[in-house]
């Protein structure tokens, strides 16, 4: 199935150069008045190799079918990630190698689905979007309003993003698991 690489996000697995890729970070990127590319991090499945790759927007990249199982993500015990199928209550481990920037979103019960290729767990599919909690940030101005001002907040997975200035500790965020990028409050 062919896709355009706008189109590309972490967790995906692609053909490129007939082996399977792992996607592990994906940034759009437009350069002053050259044309827009996507800068991707892929790490080949087979032989865990990691390198990035630039794609133009248009190209199309093959989105490798692959089984996937709704799963719930449980907790992270040091390298170890613990997802369970809702259904059967059986629990899959990944490393957090295999995952990559898929990490900085894993909430508790945060519902996923898990990408099998030939019965072997390859990488997760996040949703849209997440919402999480801001642990760590500058004081909020009173006066403030969306403006293109920004300060960077840490929010409780260890992902930083910068957010408008009104936004406090302790508040619930919406971000962009595709971009990174703050979307508005939960």
């Amino acid at each position: 199935m062919a896709i355009p690489a706008t189109q590309l996000r972490p967790g995906m697995i692609i053909k490129h150069n007939d082996q399977l890729h792992l996607v592990f970070k994906v940034e759009h990127r437009t350069p002053g008045n050259l044309r827009a590319f996507i800068q991707a991090k892929l790490r080949n499945l087979k032989s865990g190799a990691m390198f990035e790759h630039r794609f133009r927007s248009a190209d199309a990249i093959e989105k490798v079918v692959v089984d996937e199982i709704p799963m719930e993500f449980l907790y992270a015990d040091g390298d170890d990630y613990y997802f369970m199928n809702p259904v059967d209550f059986e629990q899959t481990i990944l490393k957090s190698a295999t995952l990559g920037d898929a990490v900085e979103y894993l909430t508790a019960n945060l519902q996923i689905r898990v990408s099998y290729f030939d019965g072997q767990p390859v990488g997760i599919e996040l949703p849209q979007t997440v919402d999480l909690e801001v642990i760590e940030t500058e004081p909020g101005l009173k006066s403030a309003t969306a403006s293109s001002v920004t300060k960077p907040a840490k929010l409780e997975t260890g992902l930083i993003v910068q957010v408008p200035p009104f936004i406090n500790e302790g508040e619930k965020i919406r971000v962009d698991t595709s971009e990174g990028a703050y979307l508005s409050r939960a």
